[in-house]
């Protein structure tokens, strides 16, 4: 093995897992998509309102889901984790955002426009 432990189960990695970490990560993405889905069916907030506390609630699911499911931190035998998810972050923003740009021109320009409505 690459870090000098004959039994696998030594290895951090497999040391840092544990039922109560996985629940608690579980439970708090459940809690928070319950929320979520909660305030879209009850209309708490106007719209951008509440597409701004989505996305918290988004936003506080997929850290405590990086740190309880993935343990993703910064010590020393999870750096090089870390640092491949910390690169990936703005490749994967790029992607939706590019990817959104491309479907709102192919739509602009391939749906027929309403009568009575103008180029702008």
């Amino acid at each position: 093995m690459s870090h000098g432990h004959d039994n696998p189960i030594l290895h951090p990695e497999v040391q840092m897992a544990s039922v109560r970490g996985y629940f608690t990560g579980f439970l708090i993405s459940l809690l928070l998509m319950l929320a979520a889905t909660a305030m879209v069916t009850s209309h708490a907030f106007p719209p951008f309102g509440l597409l701004l506390v989505i996305s918290i609630c988004a936003a506080v699911s997929i850290i405590a889901q990086i740190y309880f499911l993935l343990h993703l931190d910064i010590s020393e035998h999870n750096i090089w984790n870390t640092v491949s998810l910390v690169l990936f972050i703005p490749l994967f923003i790029l992607t939706i955002g590019l990817t959104w740009w491309m479907f709102s021109q192919l739509y602009l320009r391939t749906m027929p426009m309403m009568p009575g409505m103008g180029m702008h």
